[in-house]
């Protein structure tokens, strides 16, 4: 995605996995809101933008920045 604003979020926030009937308990990617700085969580998320043959625009600590005042905001994030 050219936007990414998802895979901020979800370094940020967390996500859960579906479950399912083979693994009704599912699993979860924690929050790391707590734990990395704006400018680790965009190389972060530059690096998972940029692998497996992807290519995309590099995030900014800035686009970080933005997204972690809107989870607090809401009520997510730090």
């Amino acid at each position: 995605s050219a936007e990414p604003t998802s895979l901020i979020r979800v370094v940020l926030d967390g996500a859960p996995s579906a479950a399912t009937k083979g693994s009704p308990t599912a699993l979860a990617m924690p929050s790391f809101a707590w734990k990395l700085s704006d400018d680790e969580v965009a190389a972060v998320v530059t690096y998972i933008r940029n692998s497996w043959g992807n290519a995309a625009p590099a995030v900014t600590a800035a686009d970080v920045k933005n997204m972690r005042q809107k989870l607090s905001r809401s009520g997510h994030g730090d």
